[in-house]
């Protein structure tokens, strides 16, 4: 008698179960406004939750990047195949990005939302953020990266200590050379040498997926304590009500840039747009939820791997590079906080200054840290290199901003992964390594642990 495969039953999809927590925990948010100690409540007793979650994507960040970019190299069997996903991953990233300033520039020139705001506004915002910690912080970091030499990113890429660059998600790049250092350096030896190397790095990649799904097994309880968390802590209404038409003009370009992405793939990779969405909804749900690509960053390997098809030695180096240097979301972010400001303070700016916005951008966009917060830096450095602000209209210029700028980067994190996602499957495609899906969950080999298994075998000894 046949024995019945597992996992049969149709499961409920994670997106679905991740959509239904966000909505929960934005609701449970909001009730929490009209209850006394409710966001005391909400932050020290569910928020904790949430908190649990991104550190342990965050714990794996490493270990994964370290087995499958590993594995990915020692099996290929050209090291030309590698130097051409190398550059064509990176040529793909910088068009983009010059694509998606674009967009912002133009969205930004057309809608003027800096014409609106009034006097009042400028001075509430002022007077309420302009000694912020966050923003006087971000200043700070800002002039310490403008103050580098030209060629102080390609010597941030070198570690001197492989464990130091392990123990910070945001020295990813340093991970990924010396990754690459060790992958290239296996091939330049015998196979059979290298082999106990091999086999182990091609078991830490299976245990490390099967972590990440594992973790993924709580993400829409995470999802609902970090969204009630985002809810309960924002700011005021009527400030939020004066920044809609700017949010408004960011979330419009971030959608164009979300149809360029789709158009990509239907014409490159030769795949229906829903179907892509649908695969990638988890990674960019969470993204959405963490505004952290670095945090998203296991997930969206697990997804464009085992729920897309492609493979390894593409999606291992295409999206830790990308979450690094990859910064579309962002970028486009940049152009239209970058105009808005200027319209906002009355700061004229003519046709060189907006191609110095898109420079800057995109220089900044590489190597810009995968975590929360960073696109205000990468702002400070646009706006400090367009020459017309005083650092008193900057800092009054990130106060105008600041209200808004936490649901607007969840919104930009979630291009950003897109735009990996997006990156990874052209890639894929151009080289002959997109193929079948192959679908992993996480009980698919628990009959291993079951009981009466065990059983069983003992009576058959």
């Amino acid at each position: 008698m046949t024995k019945a495969l597992p996992n049969q039953k149709k499961k409920f999809p994670l997106h679905l179960k991740i959509l239904i927590g966000m909505f929960l925990g934005i609701g449970f948010g909001l009730a929490m406004w009209y209850v006394d100690g409710g966001k005391d409540f909400t932050l020290d007793w569910i928020k904790p939750w949430g908190s649990i979650f991104i550190k342990l994507l965050k714990l794996i960040a490493i270990p994964l990047i370290l087995a499958s970019l590993i594995k990915g190299i020692s099996d290929l069997q050209d090291i030309s195949k590698f130097k051409k996903i190398g550059g064509r991953s990176i040529l793909i990233y910088v068009g983009t990005t010059i694509i998606a300033i674009t967009i912002g520039l133009v969205i930004v020139n057309i809608m003027q939302p800096g014409g609106g705001v009034s006097e009042e506004t400028i001075e509430t915002l002022t007077q309420t953020y302009g000694n912020d910690p966050g923003i006087v912080n971000k200043m700070v970091a800002a002039e310490s990266q403008k103050s580098a030499g030209p060629l102080q990113f390609v010597e941030d890429m070198v570690p001197s200590n492989l464990f130091g660059a392990m123990a910070d998600n945001g020295n990813m790049l340093q991970v990924i050379f010396f990754v690459i250092f060790f992958g290239v350096a296996m091939l330049l030896i015998p196979e059979e040498r290298v082999k106990p190397i091999k086999d182990f790095f091609d078991a830490l990649n299976d245990v490390v997926l099967k972590m990440v799904d594992l973790i993924m097994l709580s993400a829409p309880y995470a999802v609902f304590a970090l969204l009630a968390a985002v809810v309960v802590s924002s700011e005021d209404p009527e400030i939020l009500v004066a920044l809609l038409w700017y949010a408004l003009t960011v979330i419009i370009g971030l959608l164009l840039m979300v149809g360029f992405y789709l158009f990509l793939i239907g014409v490159f990779v030769k795949k229906s747009p829903f179907w892509f969405l649908e695969k990638l909804a988890p990674a960019q749900l969470l993204a959405f939820t963490t505004s952290s690509s670095a945090a998203t960053l296991p997930v969206t390997m697990e997804r464009v791997e085992e729920h897309m098809g492609v493979e390894k030695e593409v999606a291992s180096f295409v999206l830790p590079v990308g979450a690094t240097i990859n910064m579309d979301g962002t970028s486009l972010y940049q152009a239209v906080a970058a105009v808005f400001i200027a319209q906002a303070l009355g700061v004229p700016l003519d046709l060189m200054d907006q191609l110095t916005i898109v420079l800057t951008a995109l220089m900044a966009s590489i190597g810009s840290a995968a975590v929360p917060g960073a696109g205000m830096v990468m702002l400070v450095i646009v706006l400090q290199a367009v020459g017309k602000f005083e650092p008193d209209q900057i800092a009054i210029g990130l106060a105008l901003i600041f209200a808004v700028d936490r649901p607007l980067d969840m919104l930009r994190t979630t291009i950003n992964v897109t735009g990996d996602a997006t990156v990874s499957l052209i890639v894929a495609k151009s080289i002959g390594k997109l193929g079948e899906p192959h679908v992993e969950d996480w009980d698919d080999y628990a009959e291993n642990l079951s009981h009466d298994d065990l059983v069983q075998e003992k009576s058959d000894k």
